[in-house]
């Protein structure tokens, strides 16, 4: 869907930058306004894993980090200046102290950040490893506990432990805020399923009915559930689109059953997988990074063959997008944060990889371009617009 004649002007005025967090830093990448060339920052906190890297859209300006580093452990750091200078957040995520004698749990890692409500100007969530659920009212300055989950014993229980095999740890992730009501938020946990809801986080409940789950095991059980991406399309919120330990989904809300829509992937390729990404103005189309769901889960892509597969009639059928993309013999993959697109017409589309190559397509995905190489192992990529 294109945008009208004012949405383009305004879009004109703007240029892209793209947040790219990795296994040893973090780096900016500024595109001129035709997202023909980039401008590198970086690196910022060389070294350090960062997990997640994003810009507060409300402002324009604050960045935060989610950042673990050999002496100080797991923190958040937080720019006002678009990365310029860093300063630590003075109370960073931390499970709530237990009495003596009580099993206790510590944050190894923060995951995943979001941005709270238009209205709210300086709330932001954030998931962690082991999964947690935190929200700061400062912008990201301090930080506590949020919801009821991270210490509910039947959340607990959904959660399972440390030692489940998820690599770098269990984590809660997908924080989605409804862009029509700050108090409606939808979280995802792997493992222990999607959840919502709808009183501002005192509660949630489980959305995994019509979720497949690794075969002998209890598809009513959501511990059994591991949820890869959740993304919700911006110009239809109710609409949610899901990659699965178990394929692709979408639930079109106020259903609570989620429709299995990779099965009409090609069978060779399969619907398994981590990014997700919905287009800004077309809750139909979506793009995919499928990788290879053999038995032994090698996490590369299917063949050494890497695509993008994007659906543009809500998961009836799909698309493969290779142009400038690796023929063969390219083992790599991507992860759950590591493709997003931008908002811009037609929409760019940007994924990092595992080997550390950054890709931008200008046209939706039918042609694309690797536009830095040689990086650290990429887990997140965000775009953000700028003020030229």
């Amino acid at each position: 869907m294109a945008l009208d004649t004012e949405q383009a002007a305004q879009t004109a005025a703007r240029r892209v930058v793209l947040l790219v967090a990795t296994r040893k830093g973090a780096w900016l990448y500024h595109g001129d306004p035709a997202r023909s060339a980039w401008r590198t920052d970086g690196p910022h906190f060389l070294g350090h894993i960062i997990s997640h890297l994003r810009l507060d859209p409300r402002d324009g300006r604050t960045l935060l980090a989610a950042a673990k580093t050999g002496h100080l452990g797991p923190t958040i750091f937080r720019s006002t200046d678009l990365g310029r200078h860093w300063q630590e957040a003075e109370r960073p995520p931390a499970f709530a102290a237990v009495g003596a004698g009580a099993e206790g749990r510590a944050v190894d890692h923060t995951f995943w950040l979001t941005p709270g409500h238009p209205d709210e100007a300086d709330v932001w969530y954030a998931g962690t490893s082991p999964q947690g659920l935190f929200r700061s009212d400062d912008g990201g300055i301090n930080w506590a506990p949020f919801s009821c989950l991270n210490d509910d014993m039947l959340y607990r229980k959904w959660m399972g432990t440390v030692q489940d095999g998820t690599p770098d740890g269990p984590k809660l992730h997908s924080i989605i805020v409804d862009p029509r009501d700050a108090a409606h938020l939808y979280m995802a946990m792997s493992s222990g399923g999607v959840h919502e809801s709808t009183d501002g986080g005192k509660s949630f409940h489980p959305l995994i009915d019509g979720l497949e789950v690794v075969e002998g095991f209890d598809r009513g059980d959501a511990t059994f559930h591991d949820p890869h991406c959740v993304r919700l399309a911006p110009n239809r919120p109710d609409r949610l689109y899901q990659q699965n330990h178990c394929g692709i989904y979408r639930l079109d809300r106020p259903a609570t059953t989620w429709q299995r829509i990779g099965r009409s992937m090609p069978a060779e390729v399969g619907d398994i997988g981590f990014p997700l990404v919905v287009h800004p103005r077309d809750a139909d189309t979506a793009w995919v990074f499928p990788m290879d769901g053999s038995t032994v889960w090698p996490r590369t892509s299917p063949g050494g063959k890497p695509a993008v597969y994007a659906t543009h009639d809500a998961g009836e059928s799909w698309q493969r997008l290779d142009t400038g993309l690796p023929a063969g013999d390219a083992w790599w993959t991507v992860k759950r944060q590591a493709m997003t697109a931008d908002a811009r017409d037609p929409v760019g589309l940007y994924f990092g990889t595992t080997s550390g190559e950054l890709w931008a397509s200008r046209d939706e995905g039918r042609t694309w371009d690797c536009i830095a190489r040689h990086l650290p192992e990429i887990y997140a990529v965000e775009a953000a617009e700028l003020a030229v």
